[in-house]
């Protein structure tokens, strides 16, 4: 039987799992991931959620309330970074959430709201909770403060979404915060349309905020094509996100970028701020006047 409802989905991964394995061996790491995972299953239970599944490292939880899982969050995060073991063995976990109609459907959620969870769940880092500016502005009470990150995509969705990360720290001095009622006159005004000029053989695009992510590599179908060997299918892909057009390499020779005057980065799987103005390189470094050679201006 099949039924929707509100709910707050949670997804935590541990952070460091990779390394642990290749330094600790197969059974010490999954001993080590199921304390981590395990610990985290308690908090959960504590908070009025349900655990639905644990996949290797990770887990997903739903709550009835963007409180609980909030709440629930924080104290996760706090609980790995209080255990001597976790840390001594550089273990740390990610976390995102979204609060929304869900479909349950024998024990496991689907849905719109899932997504949208596992999306901020992609975008944390370790010891960090990322959920939607709308999460947040739906809590009452004494609730974390809060760090906007601007916007981004999620899968789905015709326009970016705001996002910010949650302050579970005791000690905040230092941080910049933001005030629920700061998000909520955020989320009222028109946003800022920030925009990216690529150029390549004489063709420009333009990209802002609320344009599909942007993809590049050999094959016809990437929005920008360069036909070269060293250049893979789909090579790397420019998207805004954060406030700001981040580059993401997804090649196997890696892509050069020059900002300005500096010197030329190379990403290999990895993602770079794209600022003020420069050039792009797939899959070599890049020659000046190359045909090739895609020149990009932030605005």
């Amino acid at each position: 039987m099949s039924s929707s409802r509100p709910q707050t989905i949670l997804f935590a991964d541990v952070s460091g799992s990779t390394r642990l394995f290749e330094r600790k061996g197969d059974i010490e790491a999954r001993r080590l991931i199921a304390m981590v995972l395990d610990a985290m299953s308690g908090i959960c239970a504590r908070h009025g959620g349900r655990v639905v599944k644990t996949i290797g490292d990770e887990i997903m939880c739903t709550f009835p309330g963007a409180l609980n899982g909030v709440l629930a969050a924080c104290d996760m995060q706090r609980r790995v970074g209080r255990d001597p073991e976790f840390v001594r063995e550089s273990l740390a976990v990610r976390i995102g959430l979204h609060h929304g109609d869900a479909l349950e459907e024998d024990g496991d959620v689907f849905g719109d709201a899932v997504n949208t969870a596992a999306r901020m769940a992609a975008l944390a880092k370790r010891e960090q909770v990322v959920t939607t500016a709308a999460t947040y502005q739906s809590l009452s009470g004494k609730v974390p403060e809060a760090r906007s990150l601007g916007r981004a995509r999620v899968s789905g969705k015709l326009l970016p979404i705001e996002i910010v990360d949650l302050v579970w720290q005791e000690d905040t001095s230092g941080m910049t915060l933001v005030q629920s009622s700061v998000l909520r006159q955020a989320a009222t005004e028109e946003a800022v349309a920030n925009r990216l000029r690529l150029r390549h053989r004489g063709n420009e695009v333009v990209l802002d905020a609320d344009s599909p992510v942007f993809m590049m590599g050999r094959e016809a179908g990437n929005h920008l094509v360069v036909e070269a060997e060293w250049v893979s299918r789909t090579h790397a892909q420019v998207e805004f996100k954060r406030g700001h057009f981040v580059i993401a390499d997804r090649s196997t020779n890696g892509t050069y970028v020059r900002i300005g005057e500096d010197e030329e980065l190379k990403l290999h799987r990895d993602e770079l701020h794209l600022r003020k103005s420069g050039t792009i390189s797939l899959g070599r470094a890049g020659v000046p006047d190359a045909p090739d050679l895609i020149h990009y201006e932030a605005e």
